[in-house]
């Protein structure tokens, strides 16, 4: 592959992909307003001479451009987004000038410039409290929050751009993503950091709802290596994936296996479900395999197996600083 922009670069799943494509021997120019992403996430990656920072908005025209064209970017790794259905629904507009409209400069931008193929991040938010699973790409939108309704918009958006500027457009549904560095301590934290860091602490751990509703976990490894896979093959253009491990796990199924993985005696409280979340959620993967090589390589023990580590790792070295 040739030079590659991420952006949300210094988010969870954006630090992941730059790591691996810098050991993979790519030049990565990571772009990031740093409003969710942090500097920690990236400071190891300043031992790659093939790794560039700018801190930017993907709202700036003239930044991206400039980066596009400076930095002669072939391909785009798009992970910047507001990424919280809750965020979403307590400022809807924010959501939208940062989802659809910075996505929509992007487009428009990687086009006038010439690049060659751009993977973005969507959400398997975008299908909504359907009934009928596993969930597959054909399936209509039923997006039931302005995060999800976002990024059914951007999967439009890629759809007209692919037709009308030949731009190689290729997006990801991700499930439930996990694993190393996502960040536990926001208000919008997602479930398994926060009941990690929870667990690990002696804390009470909160589950919304009854827990009883199910979800799609999948490590961040897999989530890397579809991206790099999309990256570097052949789809069809205007293609859009299911990034998911195909199995269903409780919420309380997981809390049970966090207690278990941390030896922690903290107590399990209900409280009352969030507004906006979809009761059960299974992916089917089967086009991704067949489309872009998709392989899963963690189950759920086994990927909260090394997160857990890792939480253990990350806590013991803020302790000795």
């Amino acid at each position: 592959m040739e030079n590659i922009l991420i952006t949300g670069g210094a988010g969870f799943i954006g630090s992941n992909i730059a790591e691996t494509l810098l050991t993979r021997g790519c030049r990565v120019v990571i772009l990031d307003d740093l409003s969710t992403g942090k500097m920690e996430n990236i400071l190891r990656l300043g031992d790659h001479g093939n790794y560039k920072f700018v801190k930017g908005s993907i709202l700036d025209s003239g930044l991206l451009a400039s980066i596009l064209e400076s930095e002669k970017i072939a391909y785009i790794s798009h992970q910047a987004a507001v990424s919280s259905v809750a965020k979403s629904i307590a400022d809807p507009v924010k959501t939208m000038e940062t989802n659809i409209t910075g996505t929509a400069n992007l487009f428009q931008v990687a086009s006038a410039c010439g690049c060659k193929r751009i993977v973005y991040a969507s959400s398997s938010s975008v299908y909504g409290d359907t009934p009928d699973l596993p969930k597959r790409e054909t399936m209509p939108f039923c997006p039931q929050s302005p995060y999800a309704m976002s990024k059914a918009a951007n999967e439009l958006l890629a759809g007209v751009y692919s037709h009308l500027h030949g731009i190689e457009l290729v997006g990801l549904r991700y499930f439930n993503v996990y694993g190393r560095r996502q960040d536990p301590g926001s208000d919008y934290a997602a479930v398994i950091p926060k009941f990690i860091t929870k667990a690990l602490a002696g804390e009470p751990i909160p589950i919304e709802g009854d827990g009883c509703q199910t979800r799609d976990f999948i490590y961040i490894n897999d989530v890397v290596d579809a991206n790099i896979k999309a990256l570097a093959g052949s789809p069809n253009h205007g293609a859009v994936f299911n990034i998911a491990y195909g199995v269903q796990t409780s919420i309380i199924e997981l809390a049970d296996m966090i207690l278990d993985l941390t030896d922690s005696d903290s107590e399990v409280v209900f409280k009352p479900a969030r507004n906006g979340d979809v009761r059960d959620s299974v992916g089917d993967v089967e086009d991704a395999a067949k489309q872009l090589g998709y392989c899963r390589e963690y189950d759920i023990k086994k990927g909260l197996a090394e997160t857990v580590a890792w939480f253990r790792e990350h806590a013991a070295r803020r302790c000795a600083a």
